[in-house]
């Protein structure tokens, strides 16, 4: 599959940024400020233009107060199956990492379900997201340092780890085709 066909739709993110910046009556001047982006990558990206970065829709669902799966995740079928190396994907700027969006938070539940590929090279540093926010990540393959940006920890494949997602966080492969699955949990 193209990286194209794997990335989510622009209308829909589209969308989602206009849908959620309404709901919170916020102006593109104050979201974009809120998120640390251009007013103009703000409103290209609310036009259906651009290519954003996994970063600048995290930061612009932290501004939003939304899930980061609430504006990339499409709606889904009653079953739902999604093969390996499909899904809706975003990639870093500034490291060799992808998020693939398994299964986004529905009304009522308080988590959102990842897919993560990672190659050695630069840390994917992460922001504080919402308050509250708890990550869970379980390596699948290879070896990685996952956890508070002061204090990753070296995880092997089949190794756990929880930690607060509220505070500065990273994400390191140190190994080639390093798999993980990351549930984020909204308290």
């Amino acid at each position: 599959m193209s990286e194209q066909a794997a990335r989510p739709p622009m209308e829909f993110i589209a969308a989602a940024l206009r849908r959620e910046r309404a709901r919170g009556g916020l102006s593109l001047t104050e979201v974009a400020r809120r998120a640390g982006v251009a007013k103009s990558t703000l409103s290209q990206l609310e036009s259906g233009s651009g290519n954003p970065s996994v970063e600048t829709l995290w930061a612009l669902a932290v501004a939003l107060d939304v899930p980061f799966a609430q504006l990339v995740a499409q709606p889904v079928p009653r079953v739902q199956v999604i093969r390996s190396g499909e899904g809706p994907s975003l990639v870093a700027d500034r490291a060799d990492y992808r998020a693939t969006v398994l299964a986004a938070c529905p009304p009522g539940a308080r988590r959102d379900i990842y897919q993560i590929t990672a190659e050695p090279g630069p840390p994917r540093t992460s922001d504080p997201h919402m308050p509250g926010v708890v990550e869970h990540v379980v390596i699948s393959t290879g070896r990685a340092l996952v956890g508070l940006l002061d204090d990753p920890v070296e995880l092997f494949p089949g190794d756990y780890i929880a930690y607060p997602g509220d505070l500065p966080h990273t994400f390191q492969a140190l190994v080639p085709a390093t798999r993980a699955t990351l549930i984020s949990e909204h308290t």
